[in-house]
């Protein structure tokens, strides 16, 4: 468990729980989920002599739950925000900078994250069946309490949020080319929150390249029009990923949007130095939002993608096969008068034309051949014969 005293000009770590409200800026406690089950009457305690009220029972479990997804609720005193985050990504810089993610890559939407290695890339094993990225995504809550002096962020074992977030407000404003960046401080406990959300919502942007180039090789590998698609299991695991992945951003815009409405509802500030930073969570709030409906908006063209290449996929099949048909009938076409011709010759009638003329073969074989050429022309001619994957 930690806790950070925040003040506008920096942050300092607390040894220990807060035992008294803080003079100058706000405090935040981060804890893991199994640090508030052991630790949760002396949390309790602390929320009570410094927010003026302790968790109720359901928000306790709701923070304690590692299959919650994302949503959002309040009381008079304080709000609770869960939103699930990717289990191993990296965020952008703190003072919003955006830089390439490396997001994870394990199967489901539960706690528990895989600890196989990522499959190889080798070009030699391109033959192999190919696990898809989509398969492989993995998300897991982390729970805000927001009360007015003081932020309690509830993270899975080993967050990368939290470490990464601990780092930045420790170590201060950055330096780059002997200038010193500009990296405001949290002004209050929802500014920290909604920096910690967007950042999270950036490892799913980040997420869509990596999406992208998975439905890409899905794509290239249906389309291909001489070879045979057999791994349909992995083409409806991608098409379940996707689903699932879009219940997830569903969830986190309408935990974002109901946020932002409770936001509206806070009563308003006399100062005008309050009433900008309160128009900055406004303006943060947005953000985070259109980031999500972003990433909602990219999951929909993916399964678009998906959807029309399997769609294709079967089309071309279908073309093909009434290529092959059309080939086969013309054949059977050409050859149909020739089999009649033999046919009737083959007839055990005593006296027909040409039987006993030696050279009636001849001229029957010569009227096969006329009749052979004219229709392979004709039919050629009518484009009955040509392939349209050639043309």
């Amino acid at each position: 468990m930690r806790a950070l005293h925040i003040s506008p000009l920096y942050a300092q770590p607390v040894d220990g729980l807060p035992t008294q409200a803080a003079t100058t800026g706000f405090y935040w406690v981060s804890c893991t989920r199994s640090e508030l089950e052991t630790q949760l009457p002396a949390i309790q305690t602390m929320l009570t002599r410094l927010g003026g009220s302790a968790l109720v029972d359901l928000h306790v479990s709701d923070l304690l739950n590692p299959a919650i997804p994302s949503n959002y609720d309040y009381t008079s005193v304080y709000d609770v925000l869960v939103f699930r985050r990717l289990a191993n990504a990296h965020l952008p810089p703190l003072n919003g900078n955006h830089t390439p993610a490396s997001p994870a890559v394990t199967a489901g939407t539960g706690s528990a994250a895989s600890s196989a290695p990522p499959p190889s890339h080798n070009p030699a094993h391109s033959g192999q069946r190919e696990t898809p990225v989509l398969q492989r995504v993995e998300t897991q809550p982390v729970g805000f309490a927001l009360y007015d002096q003081i932020l309690l962020s509830v993270h899975p074992d080993g967050c990368f949020v939290l470490d990464s977030f601990w780092q930045r407000l420790i170590s201060g404003p950055a330096k780059t080319d002997s200038r010193q960046v500009s990296t405001k401080m949290p002004v209050e406990p929802a500014d920290l929150m909604l920096r910690m959300v967007n950042g999270m919502v950036d490892g799913y942007l980040d997420l869509r390249r990596t999406l992208t180039r998975q439905i890409d090789h899905w794509q290239m590998a249906l389309l291909k029009p001489n070879k045979r698609f057999s791994n349909w299991a992995s083409v409806l695991d991608v098409r379940l990923a996707l689903h699932q992945l879009d219940e997830i951003c569903e969830d986190q815009r309408a935990a974002v949007q109901d946020w932002t409405e409770a936001l509206e509802g806070w009563p308003p500030e006399h100062t005008p130095a309050r009433q900008h930073e309160r128009e900055l969570l406004r303006v943060r709030s947005r953000d985070v939002l259109e980031h999500i409906e972003r990433v909602t908006h990219h999951i929909h063209r993916m399964e678009q993608s998906a959807e029309t290449a399997v769609q294709m996929h079967f089309s071309a099949q279908s073309n093909r096969a009434n290529d092959i048909m059309r080939t086969l009938t013309t054949v059977t076409a050409i050859f149909l008068p020739l089999n009649l011709i033999a046919g009737i010759f083959g007839m055990n009638f005593e006296f027909i034309p040409f039987v006993h003329k030696k050279d009636g073969f001849i001229w029957a074989l010569v009227a096969m051949v006329i009749i052979t050429v004219v229709l392979v022309a004709y039919f050629w001619r009518r484009r009955y014969l040509e392939s349209e994957e050639k043309e």
